[in-house]
């Protein structure tokens, strides 16, 4: 399957939120925290090759997605194969086995909405509020319209990306994006 996403910043959920319901926005799945690790080998053989093994912890049900490297283009573009996993503790300990390990944990609280044909999800994470449009061209770039933005606003990096761009100059020791701990 080929995944075709962009993100949007926004100042705040409150904010993104109010854009999705002017957009007409219907809502899809209710606001859970996902927890997302990204796996590797020590070489990081998979991130040099531009791919992305990631476990995902989404409000109880687990995933496997193995995607591929991006695409050139405007648009975030790249193959991903993604299937439900039963036990997500199982398949960490056969990723051990294999000589895979933890390399990045990443965590958000995410809601969905649909508009336009596409996917929206409002990701409210460590280091800001970001919308996720994802589905065909013409559909993103409708529900961009309809947010009031433009592709000039498109973000193209993964989590991981932004979470290390926000840590530039911060003396802060970069392992993981999570929410700090009560």
């Amino acid at each position: 399957m080929i995944e075709r996403e962009v993100k949007l910043a926004f100042a705040d959920a409150d904010t993104a939120r109010a854009a999705l319901r002017t957009a007409g926005a219907a809502p899809l799945r209710a606001r859970r925290l996902q927890r997302d690790t990204i796996y590797d080998t020590p070489d990081s053989r998979l991130r040099t090759a531009g791919r992305v093994l990631r476990l995902r912890d989404d409000g109880g049900q687990a995933f496997v997605t193995l995607k591929g490297p991006v695409q050139q283009g405007s648009m975030k573009v790249r193959e991903e194969q993604e299937s439900a996993v039963e036990d997500a503790g199982v398949l960490a300990a056969v990723f051990d086995v294999l000589g895979l390990q933890p390399a990045f944990l990443y965590e958000k609280y995410r809601e969905e909405f649909t508009l336009a044909g596409a996917v929206v999800a409002l990701d409210e994470t460590p280091v800001g509020v970001y919308m996720e449009i994802e589905g065909a061209e013409a559909a993103i770039l409708e529900v961009t319209r309809a947010l009031g933005r433009t592709p000039r606003d498109f973000n193209r990096d993964s989590y991981r990306a932004i979470f290390l761009a926000s840590q530039t100059g911060t003396g802060a020791p970069v392992r993981d994006m999570v929410f700090p701990r009560a």
